[in-house]
């Protein structure tokens, strides 16, 4: 049974019917990194601006998620054109709430039981394979695509997130910094180290999103050239 009619042949079926053609690869790629970096700006600010009152109040898992709440609850108005047709809001908020879900409880988990670079690394690919499995089920993509999009979302996941703690670590290691007439203090230097990890894991995961979506629909674009 196909999952929220995006089989190749309902995603084909409706995009000819609304005459909407596909997204190229580069808008695709446009989109899930810029989207996706605005989103995980946004997502990272409950653990960069209020991370103090969740451990007090709800503990550590409980912050995380929180951000994941706001990752799933953005990313849809921003990426689900990612999908290819009409209705494409609520099918991707949909499968992104699954997905997403299942990567963040895969990510915790490893990170709370391991901790570390060793479980963030177990998580991240826990979390991608996880996630790049159920969009080739739900897209009917075949083994090829599924497995194009495991190793798309881990690669450039892993790239934005490490990357990212290393930018994080630096600019915190900072007692203060100014820049174009702006002058932040120690507090406000950490919290802007805590965002600009978001960016760069932004960038990657988005990249790797992008990716996943334009491999898992390929049989899709197919039928709409056919």
């Amino acid at each position: 049974m196909a999952w929220f009619q995006l089989d190749p042949e309902s995603i084909s079926t409706r995009a000819r019917l609304a005459t909407v053609a596909a997204p190229t690869l580069g808008a695709s790629l446009l989109r899930g990194t810029l989207g996706f970096t605005a989103v995980s700006v946004a997502g990272f600010a409950p653990w960069a601006l209020l991370g103090g009152f969740f451990h007090r109040v709800v503990g550590e898992a409980g912050m995380y998620i929180a951000c994941a709440l706001v990752f799933i609850g953005l990313s849809g108005l921003l990426l689900h054109k990612l999908i290819i047709g009409p209705g494409s809001l609520p099918r991707f908020y949909k499968l992104f709430s699954i997905s997403f879900s299942l990567y963040s409880v895969a990510w915790i988990l490893a990170w709370m039981s391991i901790g570390g670079h060793t479980g963030s690394i177990v998580g991240l690919f826990a979390g991608t394979l996880v996630m790049g499995a159920i969009f080739a089920l739900a897209f009917e993509a075949g083994l090829v695509a599924g497995i194009g999009s495991v190793v798309a979302l881990f690669a450039l996941n892993s790239a934005g997130y490490f990357f990212g703690g290393v930018v994080e670590h630096d600019i915190a290691a900072m007692k203060e910094m100014s820049f174009f007439g702006f002058h932040l203090d120690k507090r406000e230097t950490f919290t802007l180290a805590m965002l600009s990890w978001g960016v760069f894991y932004g960038l990657g995961l988005g990249a790797g999103l992008a990716l996943a979506f334009y491999f898992c629909q390929a049989k899709a674009r197919a039928l709409l050239k056919s």
